[in-house]
């Protein structure tokens, strides 16, 4: 098939672009001619409140991308919209996540000659959405053809939503293999505690992701546990010093190190390889793309049950699953992890992402389009 592509790319960072650039190279391998179009720009200074959305390393540059897209210059659309019909493509497919980028959607989606249109539904609506973004979310996605999205509740909640549409759903693949590395070696690498076991957080740090319910529960164990925390991310706003505030109020100092900043690619398999166990302590989100980078670098996830994230991370055999919003819980779960079980939970990760790749992933979405351009 002749597919048209629009999403965030090189030199852009964060989840979705690495998402898409991983799915255009996956259906570009399956034989499909593939146009991408990128962004000139993702978001303004003002919706962006972290230090840059650019990172050169954060996914490879593709061939033949065009960068063309501001989805906050409506000015500009009219030649995107120009430059995808003249690829005469079987079927678009869009990234959805976010309302901000919901007028270029709406713009597309409006074309008179546009043909099939397969929405990849990462959030099927902004985290700690007002009403008007869900709102912009149930209008654009009413208006595709096919929704593709990375959990089996996830996509029972979209064909609640959307019961016209043809739904279906994928695990969502590690975004990149992480470097094989010896723990001990990342540990000296970071300057780690030795003699200490190593639970991390890696991502971008807003609200929803319960930081600090982690710096809580980390506060609540014995003088005596062996659990040290690393937080690894760059905060948005004015949550680098709110999380300073509490660690130091909490007394964690020794326990708990804060690396607040972006993390460049080529530092996050050393992170992955140092931790024995990776924790996010979500009160709310619809899934996580750090989980299947975690599980594949053979780590445990102890996570909260938000989301489709229970359907990669189960309760006892990869991970550990404990209620959204609740530090205690985290704590008794962190207690309860002797070395041996963790050791299981570490066996488990490697054996449940086994099979999990981007051909597979493509091969489900590849099947959909079929269907929806049938």
């Amino acid at each position: 098939m002749r597919l048209t592509v629009f999403g965030p790319g090189y030199p852009f960072r964060g989840g979705i672009a690495s998402t898409t650039t991983r799915l255009v190279g996956a259906l570009t391998a399956r034989g499909h001619e593939v146009l991408f179009l990128t962004p000139s720009r993702q978001y303004p200074r003002w919706l962006y409140p972290g230090i840059s959305d650019r990172d050169p390393e954060a996914c490879p540059p593709v061939a033949g991308a065009r960068p063309l897209i501001d989805p906050f210059n409506p000015v500009g659309w009219r030649r995107v919209r120009r430059t995808a019909e003249a690829h005469e493509a079987d079927a678009w497919v869009i990234p959805y996540w976010t309302s901000a980028w919901s007028g270029l959607w709406s713009y597309l989606l409006g074309a008179d000659r546009r043909p099939a249109v397969v929405a990849v539904v990462h959030n099927p609506f902004d985290h700690d959405a007002r009403p008007w973004q869900r709102l912009a979310a149930r209008r654009v996605l009413g208006r595709c053809d096919g929704l593709f999205t990375h959990a089996a509740s996830l996509a029972r909640e979209l064909e609640h939503v959307h019961p016209t549409l043809p739904v279906a759903h994928h695990r969502l693949p590690a975004a990149a293999a992480p470097r094989p590395l010896d723990r001990g070696g990342a540990r000296a690498e970071l300057g780690l505690p030795e003699g200490r076991r190593v639970a991390l957080f890696l991502g971008l740090i807003r609200p929803y992701k319960g930081v600090d319910l982690l710096l809580e529960a980390a506060a609540a164990l014995p003088a005596a546990s062996d659990w040290f925390f690393l937080v690894a991310g760059e905060p948005w706003g004015g949550l680098a010093d709110r999380l300073r505030r509490q660690a130091a109020s909490l007394g964690l100092e020794g326990r708990v190190r804060l690396d607040l900043g972006w993390v460049p690619e080529g530092r996050v398999g050393t992170l992955l390889a140092a931790a024995d166990l990776l924790v996010l302590p979500y009160r709310r989100g619809s899934q996580s793309a750090v989980a299947p980078l975690a599980l594949t670098a053979g780590l445990p996830v102890l996570s909260t049950a938000v989301g489709g994230v229970p359907e990669l991370v189960v309760d006892g055999d990869n991970g550990i699953i404990v209620p959204p919003g609740d530090a205690a819980a985290i704590t008794a779960a962190l207690e309860r992890l002797d070395p041996d079980r963790l050791a299981r939970l570490a066996e488990g990760a490697r054996r449940s992402v086994a099979g999990l790749d981007w051909d597979d992933y493509a091969s489900v979405l590849e099947e959909l389009i079929g269907r929806v351009v049938r």
